[in-house]
């Protein structure tokens, strides 16, 4: 597991720049192992349902080449969690969603595409997951199945998708899927809407008809671009309210992108997160309602800056709940997330935010909901069977899994 003891000095570098004590870390935790281990102990068990790896195949096409150079620019100086990563690869992912982490179930999960620059087809992700309850028994990965709406063929296999691979969700990316300019730089082609009746609706029909009713939207990350906002997220979950919708990243746009994240106003509605807020409203879907938004890379983004991520997680409980808002990481895109775990159980939002925008206070039992228990209620998961597993877990089957790989490989995945 990586230190702990960096961890510590690394957010009290943050807490020093921003003249704020954003992250509760004690002084000695920098320099003593057991006052870093008390500091960021467990209070429940953490679900990340949304975690990634490259298929052979990804890695042969090239995958997505500045992946790496953005993840670096928006790190913390003192993240060191890429310094070891390869290839992206099944050997990555196991070390670090597993061996280096504390998550007790994870779900996996794909970016588009239909060449072999995606992350992981389908029939990839479901071996994958059959592969660890080999070794690590049922129930400790979940799965996705990837559905490009726009394709007709997709939405004709996902019946067939769903009883080979048995998919907790249907993972979409209204954005498109991504290409690479002539100077190779990203954009968004085939963009889509969850609301539109070409391609959205149907899909939502044929996902309620199948009996999966878990809508995993990628809203936000988007560079920016019209079918990247969640505003068709509220006008959905209003039509389909039986209907689960976990809205990855919550609508956050990178830095470069958009401006810094602030409080919901009338003057900001349209931007960020705020967008996902506002097509909530305007639907009349609040707290408990059917949006649950998504903290993975969205957190990462924003560590370093604390005063965005109070903002973020302030107007997200304030508007969805605390019993909506959900865990996920984007590992192992870069690294272990047990830095990003543990800074999470020592995040708090200071009075004056509270007092100025009405956020709620962040306490133990609020942060043991975001990190584990509403992402197992939204996903089916047993969270007593699962903390109990975590509390008992050797790791022995993860260290098996990982030997098998790098002395046979997986073919499957390739």
């Amino acid at each position: 597991m990586p230190s702990r003891l960096a961890t510590a000095a690394g957010l009290r570098a943050i807490n020093a720049e921003a003249g704020e004590r954003f992250y509760d870390v004690p002084d000695d935790a920098v320099a003593d192992e057991e006052t870093a281990r008390h500091a960021f102990a467990s209070t429940g068990p953490v679900i990340d349902v949304q975690t990634h790896f490259m298929a052979a195949h990804c890695v042969r096409a090239g995958g997505p080449a500045n992946m790496e150079a953005m993840y670096r620019a928006l790190m913390p100086d003192w993240w060191r969690e890429l310094d070891d990563l390869t290839t992206l690869s099944l050997d990555d992912y196991i070390r670090n969603v597993f061996l280096e982490t504390e998550t007790a179930v994870a779900v996996l999960t794909s970016g588009p595409g239909l060449d072999d620059s995606r992350n992981l087809f389908n029939h990839d992700i479901g071996a994958t997951r059959a592969l660890i309850d080999r070794f690590g028994g049922t129930g400790r990965l979940l799965n996705h199945c990837v559905v490009h709406a726009d394709q007709p063929q997709e939405i004709e296999a996902m019946e067939y998708w769903r009883d080979t691979f048995k998919p907790v969700g249907w993972k979409v990316y209204t954005p498109g899927r991504v290409t690479a300019d002539a100077d190779g730089n990203f954009q968004f082609a085939h963009g889509w809407m969850l609301d539109d009746e070409r391609f959205g609706l149907p899909f939502l029909e044929r996902a309620r008809n199948l009996g999966v009713p878990l809508i995993c939207a990628h809203k936000g990350i988007s560079l920016a671009v019209d079918n990247g906002s969640p505003r068709d997220i509220g006008p959905a979950a209003k039509a389909f309210p039986d209907l689960a919708f976990v809205v990855y990243h919550s609508g956050y746009e990178l830095p470069w992108s958009a401006p810094a994240e602030g409080p919901f106003t009338e003057e900001t509605a349209h931007l960020g997160i705020n967008r996902l807020i506002a097509s909530a409203r305007a639907a009349g879907i609040g707290k408990g309602g059917n949006i649950f938004p998504e903290l993975g890379t969205t957190w990462f983004s924003v560590i370093r800056r604390p005063e965005e991520a109070a903002h973020i997680l302030g107007k997200l409980i304030a508007w969805f709940g605390e019993d909506n808002v959900i865990w996920g990481s984007d590992s192992a895109w870069y690294g272990s997330a047990q830095p990003l775990v543990d800074a999470f159980r020592v995040f708090q939002i200071p009075d004056w935010m509270c007092d100025r925008f009405g956020y709620a206070k962040l306490t133990d039992q609020v942060r043991n909901k975001i990190a584990g228990e509403n992402a197992a209620r939204v996903y089916g998961i047993d969270l007593p069977e699962a903390a109990a597993r975590a509390q008992a877990d050797d790791l022995a089957w993860a260290r098996a899994l990982l030997a098998d790989y790098r002395a046979n490989g997986f073919p499957a995945l390739d």
